[in-house]
């Protein structure tokens, strides 16, 4: 058997993806969200601004701000079928097109990008339940799925003034994790062929207004640093802009990361690795044929991880570190929950997968 190290060495930044700007419906300019979001250290940060509220994709506001590398994606969708796209040259409006001929041409302008809150559910209290759903699930083509929104997660639970004082004093500790149709949904694309998962904040920043009273019960100062991706790269981010933006693009293409609630508890460290017995090292969203291996799995803190095969949970453990005699072909992910006090388990880490066909 093929000895292996504890830790496989790899880049890890952190950022935050989905956000809103004055270019949209956000509430402060990008250069504004930049400064914060230096403030709260994360690695980099990408807007996806809505299609049918601009008249440009404003790549202009692309650089490093600080040293902190700023993205412009677009979210495209009106009522249904949003669609979070990163890596386009150009405005993509989705007037007079299908769900698929989204897809397809954001694919012929060399972009990529992700179902966005596909099966959310919406605020009962204010906003009526309205959801913008992801209705059309044959499209094909699409990257992957962003599996966890802060934002819609967090407006769901909110069914009354009393629900949403309750959930704004407690927004980490009572947060939930990707939906179960969500998960059930990535789960089963992922049998059949690899199709990455991101996380995003969906942040605006926005004032609620109830009878008198205002309210901006999300503010970016919090939404940043609530559902972010970690990406892993085998070298250091580069100085130049162009390529520092391809390597991040390319890492959420190829399912380079885990998702992680950092405001419930930092989850930089977070691992999840396989070590065939011939053959070399493989990490998250890596696809090769079946050989017999270990799985080391480890978290920043202990709590329980589950590993899941093929949409099933396989094992589970509390747990800092474990490895774990791999057996059998499929596709495994890894769901990490942490212990709160007085909250029990609550969701933190979602791997992308490990394919073993």
């Amino acid at each position: 058997m093929t000895s292996h190290p504890d830790i496989f060495p790899m880049h890890e930044y952190v950022g935050n993806l989905h956000i809103h700007s004055t270019y949209s419906d956000g509430a402060a300019s990008v250069p504004e969200i930049a400064r914060l979001a230096q403030k709260i250290g994360l690695e980099f940060i990408i807007f996806n601004d809505h299609a049918h509220m601009m008249d440009a994709l404003h790549l202009k506001e692309e650089g490093f701000y600080e040293g902190l590398p700023v993205m412009m994606g677009l979210e495209i969708g009106v009522r249904y079928h949003h669609y979070l796209t990163f890596g386009l040259d150009a405005l993509i409006r989705e007037r007079g097109l299908g769900p698929q001929a989204v897809i397809d041409k954001v694919s012929r302008q060399g972009g990529f990008g992700f179902l966005a809150h596909p099966f959310e559910k919406g605020m009962p209290f204010m906003e009526r339940s309205i959801a913008y759903t992801w209705n059309d699930v044959s499209v094909t083509g699409y990257t992957g799925i962003c599996i966890w929104n802060f934002s819609s997660r967090w407006k769901e639970r909110v069914k009354s003034l009393l629900h949403g004082l309750l959930f704004l004093c407690f927004k980490a500790q009572l947060l939930k994790g990707p939906s179960p149709k969500t998960l059930r949904f990535w789960d089963a694309a992922c049998r059949e062929r690899r199709v990455a998962a991101i996380g995003g904040s969906d942040a605006h920043g926005m004032v609620l207004k109830w009878r008198g009273f205002k309210l901006r019960p999300l503010p970016y100062e919090y939404a940043l640093n609530s559902i972010n991706v970690h990406i892993l790269l085998k070298k250091p981010l580069s100085t130049a802009f162009g390529e520092a933006k391809a390597r991040i693009y390319g890492a959420m293409q190829q399912g380079r990361l885990f998702i992680a609630h950092d405001r419930l508890a930092p989850a930089r460290g977070f691992g999840f690795d396989f070590y065939p017995k011939n053959g070399t090292h493989m990490g998250m969203g890596e696809e090769k044929s079946f050989d017999p291996g270990t799985f080391v799995i480890k978290t920043p803190r202990r709590a329980e991880i589950r590993l899941i095969r093929n949409g099933s949970l396989l094992k589970k453990w509390m747990a800092r570190k474990v490895r774990f005699q791999v057996t059998q072909k499929g596709v495994y992910r890894v769901e990490v929950h942490l212990r709160v006090p007085l909250f029990g388990l609550r969701p933190w880490i979602f791997s992308n997968p490990i394919y073993l066909r």
